[in-house]
């Protein structure tokens, strides 16, 4: 199994966040890896094992990319400075594989800095 792909992420608090990935199943970039019917799964902790979650939302739209989001208020919420993130994806036949991982850091807002009201908050 291969190891999976290094991609740091440096996010700004307060702002919503897209990246996508898409798999190949060869370095040219020609064959796509096919998701269809599989799950994708992602979250950044403070540290592998960490209590602090904020779990990311991820799709598939097959055959191979995956879109990852995290929004402003998700970001306010339970977004910790620094951390880790991984993307897992979980096959039809039940097999887990991570294919990206790294660091985060988060910089401070500034505009609209003041954290939220907790009633508007998502957790």
């Amino acid at each position: 199994m291969q190891a999976p792909g290094v991609y740091p992420l440096a996010l700004y608090r307060g702002d919503t966040h897209r990246w996508q990935a898409r798999l190949w199943d060869d370095t040219a970039g020609g064959t796509p890896v096919d998701l269809t019917g599989s799950t994708v799964a992602a979250e950044i902790r403070d540290k592998p094992g960490g209590t602090f979650v904020v779990e990311l939302e991820a799709t598939i739209t097959p055959p191979n990319i995956i879109d990852v989001a995290i929004d402003g208020e998700a970001m306010w919420a339970t977004c910790p400075s620094k951390g880790v993130w991984d993307l897992q994806i979980t096959n039809p036949d039940g097999d887990v594989r991570t294919v990206l991982r790294g660091d985060v850091t988060v910089t401070g807002d500034v505009t609209d800095s003041v954290v939220p009201p907790v009633t508007s908050r998502r957790g």
